[in-house]
Formats: C-alpha cells, structure tokens, sequence
C-alpha cells in the first residue's frame, strides 16, 4: 500500500507476492476497531495506499462511493483486474502531496489510510495530513493505522508516536474520537498497530 517514491519502496518488487496476503484479510478483521464510525452509504469514500483494492471493493459492494488511490503501479493494476467488475475509481496519486487529487474539488464523507502513514519521514508526516484535511467534507472521518515492529527487508518505515500524528491533526482542526492498540492480525508477536481516527 503505497505513498510516493521513497515511501513505495519494496512494494513494487514484492507485489506478486502481496496480493495473497491482502485479500486473504477482510475488511471486516482488518477495521474491526472502526468500522462503526464509517458514515452511512452511500458516502464517498477515499481509500489512500489503497493496494489491491480490497477495502474499495468491499466498500462499494456495501453502496459506497469509493475512490482508490495507488501510487505503485504493480499493485495498481492488479487491484483493476482483481476488482475489474467493481465501480471503483482509481488514481495514480502519492503523499504527502496528493497532488492529482487536490485538483478535484470534492469533498469526502471518509478518508481510510491503512498502514501508510509510517511509511513517510516526518516532513512528509506534516505535509501529508495538511494535504488531507481540506479533502474531508465537515463532519468527515478519518481513520488511519500505523504498524510497529521489525522493518522488512527493503522497506522504509519509521516508528510513529500517535501523539505526533493527533498534535497534527489538531492543527488542521480535526478532533480525535478513537484510539485503540491492537495485535497484529498474522499473530506475529513482534508486530503491533495503532488506530486512530479524526472528525472535521
């Protein structure tokens, strides 16, 4: 699931391998924490580092309007012929800039970035949710996990405090409504996550 150049790095490689282990993941397991807080559809949704595609699919399946981002092609197109019968809108687009979407002037009822925020240094951490916060409609959602643990081979990622991630969110004036830790869903005992989420 990708961000831009250097936040992508591995991805492309290893999509092949990936795909397996991404749909094999439900939507429902993966966002058990938050899912109640998703708007009611049909809401548009923003699905960022959106790999595969298996949130969007799902989402629309349940009558959303779902726009996919991925930045990494491999993943990409395998989402598009994975879900090639699904309504969902994809865009080649990366953080922190997002800069093919911020030319779109809509607004989205829910924006979900699952494990991509600590993919990005903390420059980019800052710009990333600045580019965000005017894609949220008012009373919009965000909801975001990072992951902890071993970086895997040929990855780049950092160890994102929550405290770094609710300080900036709070100065684009979104209100923080959920926090949970959570084991990892592959039950590897080195690897946990956060879940935060935000309301405009």
């Amino acid at each position: 699931m990708g961000t831009g150049a250097k936040g992508t790095e591995g991805y492309g490689q290893e999509a092949d391998n990936l795909i397996g282990q991404y749909e094999k993941m439900t939507f429902a397991d993966v966002h058990r924490d938050t899912r109640h807080l998703l708007p009611k559809s049909p809401a548009l949704i923003l699905d960022i580092g959106a790999g595969t595609g298996r949130d969007a699919a799902y989402l629309v399946s349940q009558g959303y309007q779902v726009t996919a981002v991925e930045p990494t092609p491999e993943l990409r197109h395998h989402g598009m012929r994975l879900h090639s019968g699904v309504a969902i809108e994809w865009i080649d687009d990366s953080l922190p800039g997002l800069n093919v979407l911020r030319q779109n002037p809509r607004r989205f009822d829910a924006i979900l970035m699952t494990a991509v925020l600590m993919h990005l240094d903390e420059g980019e951490r800052r710009t990333a949710i600045a580019s965000l916060a005017p894609l949220l409609a008012d009373q919009g959602v965000l909801i975001l996990s990072l992951r902890y643990g071993p970086v895997p081979p040929g990855r780049r990622m950092f160890a994102v405090p929550p405290s770094e991630i609710i300080a900036l969110a709070k100065m684009q004036r979104l209100t923080l409504i959920h926090h949970n830790d959570r084991e990892d869903m592959k039950s590897r005992p080195d690897v946990s996550w956060t879940y935060l989420a935000f309301r405009r």
